[in-house]
This record gives structure tokens, C-alpha cells and sequence, in this order.
């Protein structure tokens, strides 16, 4: 079984830099830096305060309103044939209120279903690591390459230059004509110039890996590896078979049918009433005079039981169920997809690795003859049995296997995460 965990701590210099950018140092400081995973912890935490929002509608509901009214002209009515006011010229009113839900489809729900939504934000998070853990992986192999050829380069100059210093003192002293020593120098020149292009890649692919970390851009950021240890890392169980259940895309759904199986049941119980206890106390102030409206108070109370039934809604009610309903069968259905899209995703991230892991022997071994060759050719060269064509033929076939040889390692390690990510071995 595989299982990757980044949970390591990184060297850090201080809050906002690395000391030592190995690669899983930068997939940690990636982790907790990144403003996509950031933003994922915010709706978690928002996420949680909706919930604690929801359930407060359990506690009892206490208010308190204050009215005041001054009516011009007070109603008149007939009594006995005589006309009477109703009223005074001056009420005012103090409130309180309470109402604590008995019964409430929605508190209900949202009661049953919190630990769902709390797993669903974390499962959200999740994904966004794993995500942006595989992107600076491949963004860190690209450093790595482009370094690596940097370095192939420099190693090319240095032989060039003494390729070229011996084709010149040859062609001095009469041993050969002048273009083994031009060609010497074409050669040279063509390094160099392959060298600075890698320099200027290498800088772009390092604001790249920066990005993907949400790292300084002001600041340095000095890459350390382990060449040796990561040709050991390349083997990978090429016989498991994918387990979509272990995806956190599965994992997601299934959070997600189960709170539409809740959203279903919810719907249901749209048929049920719904019962609420009430009850007010009020203080009631009466006058004509204003100055003294608030001497005398004339309290009122109650406590009581409301119970809402709706009768008919037209069918409302019957057809959110029925659209409930819909939406868990359309969820069932992504999950199958999920499995079938899994299974692709697997085997043709398994189709590139094996791909990938043949190129590597073969071009190891290429770069093994291709210094066998050079070498000997070289040394034929001085003793005049070999051209110095094929001198220049021999480095550049050199050359080249160096280049593709480290280009195929770290295409190599990055198909491998594609094979992990696909069978959900990276977790967080």
C-alpha cells in the first residue's frame, strides 16, 4: 500500500522563507502558505459559524420592541346612540417576547446533517492540498531539470574549451588544417549559448515554483536535493489496482449524498406541522397628557403553543421532494462517472510512467556508452587515427545523453506522482 504524507517541519530562516528548499520543505511551506489553501481553511471556518448560526434557532428567542403612538385624531364610536372615543391621544408600549421552536424542519437539519457539512469543508482542504502539493512537486522537478542542464552545459564548456585549445595548438603546429579548431568553435560557442537560454529558463522556472509556493518573490529561494536519492525513489507497485473510494473526489461525493439523503428527508417532513411555544409580556402606557403617559402602566401576558400546518401549497411540497429525490439520483450517477473516470485516469498515468521508466533505462544506458565512446574517440583523435569530426560528433552525442538523461529522471518522478495522485496515495 502506499501512503505520501507532507507533514514534515520545515527549515525555516524565518515566518516567510526557507533555509533549505528541499521538496518536501517547499511542499509543507507551500501548504501552509498558499492562498488557495488559506482561503479553504476560511471556509471551514466560515463554514462553522453557519452551523453555530443554524443550531442557535434551538435556544429560545427573546425580543423586545418599544412603540410609541400619538394619535390626532382619536376613533370614534356609537355606542346607545351616543358617540364615544376609543382611545387616548397617547400610547406607548414595552415589549418582550419569547418563542422557543419545539419543532422546526430546519434547526432539525441542520442538527443532523453538522458533522457532514464540518467533514465536507474538510474534505474541501484537503483536495486543495493535494492539489497544490502535486503542482509544486512537478514545479520543483522542472527547477531540478533546467539545473541539471545547467550544469551538463558548464561541464561542456569546460571540455569544449580544451578541445578547442588542443585543435588550435595542432593546427599551429601544422598537424591539421584550421577547421578542426572553427569547428571546435562553433561547438563551444553553441554550449554557451544553450547555456545562457538554460539560465534564463532556469530564473523563469524558479518564479514559477515561488508561485505555486506563494513564496517571497523578493526573496531567495536555494533548492536542495538529493540526485542519488531520488533515483531510488523512482520504483513504483505497478500490480495495485486504483481504489476510487480512496480519492477524496469519492470522498467528497459521498459527503455530498449523504447531506442530500438529508435533503430528501428534510423535504419530507415538509408535510409535518410545526410547533413553536410563545409567550409575551407587555406593558402598555395610556394617556391624553403626554407629560404623564409613563406614571400608570397597564401590564398584559401570555404563554401559549402555536402549531402551523399548511394545508395545500399547489404541490409544492410534493415536487421539491421529488427534485431532492433527482439530485441524489444525479449524485449516485457523478460516482459512478468517478469510478469510470478513475480507472482512466490511472491507467493512462500507469501507460506514461512505464513509458517514462523504459526512456530512462534506456537513455542510462546510452549516457554510459556515450562517455565510453567519447573517451575513446578522444584518445584516437590525439594519436590522429580518428577525425576531429568525430570528436565533435562523439561530445555532442555526450551532450545530449546527459541532457535527456536527467530531463527523462524527473519526468520519470513526475509521472510518478501522477500514478499516487491517481490512486489517492497523497494525503493530507
Amino acid at each position: 500500500m502506499i501512503f505520501i504524507s507532507f507533514r514534515s517541519t520545515a527549515q525555516q530562516q524565518s515566518d516567510s522563507t526557507l533555509q533549505d528548499a528541499t521538496l518536501q520543505n517547499c511542499i509543507t511551506y507551500a501548504v501552509e502558505k498558499q492562498a488557495v489553501v488559506q482561503q479553504a481553511q476560511i471556509d471551514e471556518a466560515i463554514t462553522e459559524e453557519a452551523i453555530k448560526s443554524k443550531l442557535s434557532e434551538w435556544f429560545p428567542q427573546v425580543n423586545f420592541n418599544y412603540t410609541f403612538q400619538h394619535n390626532f385624531q382619536v376613533q370614534t364610536s356609537v355606542i346607545g346612540g351616543n358617540p364615544v372615543k376609543l382611545g387616548v391621544d397617547n400610547t406607548s408600549g414595552l415589549m418582550f417576547t419569547l418563542n422557543q421552536p419545539i419543532f422546526n424542519r430546519d434547526v432539525l437539519l441542520a442538527s443532523r446533517t453538522r458533522a457532514d457539512v464540518r467533514l465536507q469543508a474538510r474534505q474541501n482542504t484537503e483536495s486543495v492540498k493535494i492539489d497544490v502539493a502535486a503542482s509544486v512537486s512537478k514545479a520543483f522537478y522542472d527547477v531540478l531539470t533546467t539545473e541539471q542542464q545547467i550544469k551538463v552545459s558548464e561541464e561542456n564548456v569546460v571540455r569544449l574549451e580544451r578541445s578547442y585549445k588542443d585543435a588550435y595548438n595542432q593546427y599551429q603546429a601544422g598537424i591539421t588544417d584550421k577547421t578542426d579548431y572553427k569547428r571546435a568553435a562553433i561547438a563551444l560557442n553553441n554550449t554557451k549559448a544553450a547555456k545562457k537560454s538554460y539560465e534564463v529558463l532556469l530564473k523563469a522556472r524558479i518564479e514559477n515554483l515561488k508561485a505555486q509556493m506563494n513564496y517571497p518573490v523578493e526573496a531567495s529561494l536555494k533548492i536542495v536535493y538529493d540526485s542519488t536519492q531520488m533515483e531510488k525513489e523512482i520504483l513504483l507497485d505497478t500490480t495495485q489496482t486504483p481504489d476510487y473510494t480512496r480519492r477524496i473526489e469519492y470522498q467528497l461525493l459521498s459527503t455530498q449524498q449523504k447531506l442530500q439523503e438529508a435533503n430528501v428527508q428534510y423535504n419530507k417532513w415538509s408535510f409535518l406541522p410545526q410547533l413553536s411555544a410563545n409567550g409575551a409580556y407587555n406593558l402598555n402606557y395610556l394617556n391624553n397628557d403626554f407629560n404623564k403617559l409613563y406614571n400608570q402602566s397597564y401590564p398584559a401576558s401570555y404563554a401559549g403553543l402555536t402549531l402551523s400546518f399548511p394545508i395545500f401549497q399547489g404541490g409544492k411540497r410534493k415536487y421539491e421532494i421529488q427534485q431532492a429525490k433527482w439530485q441524489l439520483r444525479r449524485t449516485s450517477l457523478d460516482i459512478v462517472n468517478l469510478r469510470n473516470a478513475v480507472n482512466a485516469e490511472y491507467n493512462g498515468a500507469l501507460a506514461n510512467y512505464k513509458s517514462n521508466y523504459a526512456s530512462y533505462m534506456a537513455i542510462k544506458e546510452n549516457l554510459v556508452l556515450a562517455k565510453e565512446v567519447y573517451d575513446i574517440i578522444q584518445l584516437q583523435y590525439k594519436s590522429g587515427i580518428k577525425t576531429y569530426l568525430e570528436v565533435i560528433t562523439s561530445e555532442t552525442d555526450l551532450r545530449s545523453a546527459q541532457i535527456n538523461y536527467y530531463n527523462a529522471l524527473y519526468e520519470l518522478l513526475a509521472s510518478k506522482i501522477d500514478v499516487q495522485k491517481a490512486v489517492g496515495a497523497i494525503r493530507y
